[in-house]
């Protein structure tokens, strides 16, 4: 999810070849709900991970996140947590 506006997320997306819809949050609603974001005018959101299991509440929370090793590592605890 970003700040930048649904048709720039879907332009990204169709360049990168991504085979899911990407969210935006150009209002930061959810940014700021979550902690991505610590003012509505923020330029842009700081890269964190929550998981959120069935019930909506906050499984896993990932404040720090390192590009090389954190898709595996979100990958990994999904599968243990909500199964293969």
């Amino acid at each position: 999810m970003s700040f930048d506006p649904p048709e720039e997320n879907a332009a990204w997306a169709a360049q990168e070849g991504f085979q899911y819809e990407l969210w935006t949050d150009e209002g930061r609603e959810l940014a700021l709900y979550y902690g991505a974001a610590s003012s509505p005018t923020q330029g842009s959101a700081g890269r964190i991970t929550q998981l959120l299991g069935p019930d909506g509440a906050v499984a896993l929370e990932y404040p720090l996140v390192s590009v090389g090793t954190h898709p595996g590592q979100v990958l990994s605890d999904c599968q243990a947590l909500f199964g293969p």
